[in-house]
């Protein structure tokens, strides 16, 4: 029996041989096929590339066989390409949209079918719905042509999407000073498409660039998954300390995201990093625009809003809400607490590259460390912010866990008194130190995902728990 595919927050992702199969991937092509022919792009160029796990570059092929079968035009990418690239070719091509075959972070068993709308950013939620809709049941329904008769007429055109978008990354951040500052840099590229490209970008000067995890290995040693957390980040933090590097810069496997080392090797997160990207942009490049985040982030970014005069939009979570937030506000800077920051100039997508080479010029412009940039941070936004997340398996109803949840009404968590209950997405406790706890379910596993964030460093694992006991977790 076919099983229908589901869209999450960026497409579909699935289990390689299990539910991801050639046929699963070609129906989903179908599904998108029809949803630009429906919106009249017939004949549109679409932009399509793959990451390096495991037959993704041949998964990549069968969705540009579909697309041209169903009368679109495609521009293939002639190698492993990090997201944010592909997501700046549809601009730079003025293309319909993008298809990119990754599943970004996940686990080496899975992979994933992204899709991109005209501006390289994440689709809407009633788009991603039309375009589940348009996914056929059976694969007997998808329009295919081989992929050597559409290359040999022109409509599947193979191409380097890094030489146009290493041009635009110049336009936004000067090079050679980072060239000539003299760092030392390590990268994490977590065996995925980020290899390379800090070198490349950052070559001919005195600052020194070395990688670790920078071959194709789709199983990710030393690391359950390429998200750039702990414990997966643990590896590149001892290596910063080993190589005496000044920072260290971590990208997940498709590279729209970013982590960081400090130079003593200890972890930045993800939160702490956007404070920081965000505060580089308005005090020390002078930049104004508004800050968009999802609620899951740090109220660091509402108090620069207040410092800076602009303002802050919170989003439910995910870049499907993110980015169009950002192209309706024209906003400076927008990310999430997954490590997946956005800015003005470039396109509306997370890109690890650019959010990578911000923190080097930050570093450069005002000639600081990790640690001593954090500590000027903390006295602008009025202290130290600290942050934990823990994902939990749950057994039972999920409605039964959201009525007691609901019903709960704590007037305080871990002592500090609740000032606002938020819904935007999942259910938010916001407290009376600026600090909140997050409760969402995951959207494909049951899983319930507590955050947290206060200034208070001894009631984080307090809050964690008040939040573990409303959700009926023991």
């Amino acid at each position: 029996m076919t099983v229908k595919i589901k869209f999450g927050t960026d497409g579909w992702r699935g289990h390689m041989a299990e539910n991801y199969t050639f046929d699963s991937v070609r129906r989903c092509a179908q599904g998108f096929a029809q949803y630009l022919l429906d919106q009249g792009k017939s004949g549109d160029w679409v932009v399509v590339g793959h990451d390096k796990r495991f037959q993704s570059e041949y998964f990549a092929a069968a969705v540009a066989e579909v697309l041209v079968g169903n009368g679109l035009r495609v521009y293939l990418t002639d190698g492993p390409t990090p997201t944010p690239v592909i997501s700046y070719a549809v601009v730079d091509k003025q293309a319909a949209g993008a298809v990119n075959i990754t599943a970004s972070h996940n686990p080496p068993v899975d992979n994933g079918f992204k899709v991109r709308d005209e501006h390289g950013g994440a689709i809407a939620p009633d788009g991603l719905k039309e375009i589940e809709a348009c996914i056929p049941d059976d694969v007997a329904a998808v329009r295919r042509k081989l992929l050597a008769e559409a290359e040999k007429e022109g409509t599947v055109v193979r191409f380097d999407a890094s030489v146009n978008y290493i041009e635009h990354i110049k336009t936004l951040v000067d090079l050679e000073p980072i060239k000539a500052a003299g760092l030392k840099v390590l990268v994490d590229p977590m065996w995925g498409n980020g290899a390379g490209w800090f070198p490349r970008l950052l070559a001919g000067g005195k600052t020194e660039v070395m990688e670790i995890h920078n071959q194709r290995n789709p199983v990710f040693p030393e690391m359950s998954r390429p998200e750039p957390i702990r414990p997966n980040v643990d590896a590149g933090l001892r290596a910063t300390v080993e190589q005496g590097a000044d920072v260290l810069l971590i990208n997940d496997g498709d590279a729209d995201r970013v982590g960081f080392g400090d130079e003593n090797g200890e972890f930045i997160d993800q939160l702490r990093a956007y404070g920081l990207l965000a505060y580089y942009l308005l005090e020390v490049r002078g930049q104004r625009g508004p800050i968009v985040k999802t609620l899951s982030t740090t109220t660091m970014l509402n108090k620069l809003g207040k410092i800076y005069d602009v303002p802050v939009y919170e989003t439910g979570v995910g870049f499907k809400y993110v980015a169009p937030k950002m192209l309706e506000v024209d906003a400076l800077i927008g990310g999430e607490e997954s490590g997946g920051y956005a800015f003005r100039g470039n396109v509306p997508e997370r890109d690890g590259i650019l959010a990578g080479l911000y923190m080097l010029d930050f570093m450069v412009r005002i000639g600081k460390k990790p640690t001593q940039l954090l500590a000027e941070l903390f006295e602008k936004v009025g202290g130290e912010h600290y942050y934990k997340r823990i994902d939990t398996p749950f057994q039972g109803d999920r409605q039964t866990k959201i009525d007691r949840i609901l019903a709960a009404n704590p007037q305080a968590i871990a002592g500090l008194k609740v000032t606002d209950f938020v819904t935007i997405d999942g259910y938010q406790f916001r407290l009376e130190d600026g600090g909140w706890l997050l409760i969402r379910f995951s959207g494909t596993e049951p899983i319930i995902r507590v955050y947290c964030e206060t200034m208070y460093a001894d009631k984080v694992d307090a809050i964690i728990q008040d939040g573990l006991k409303i959700a009926g977790i023991a």
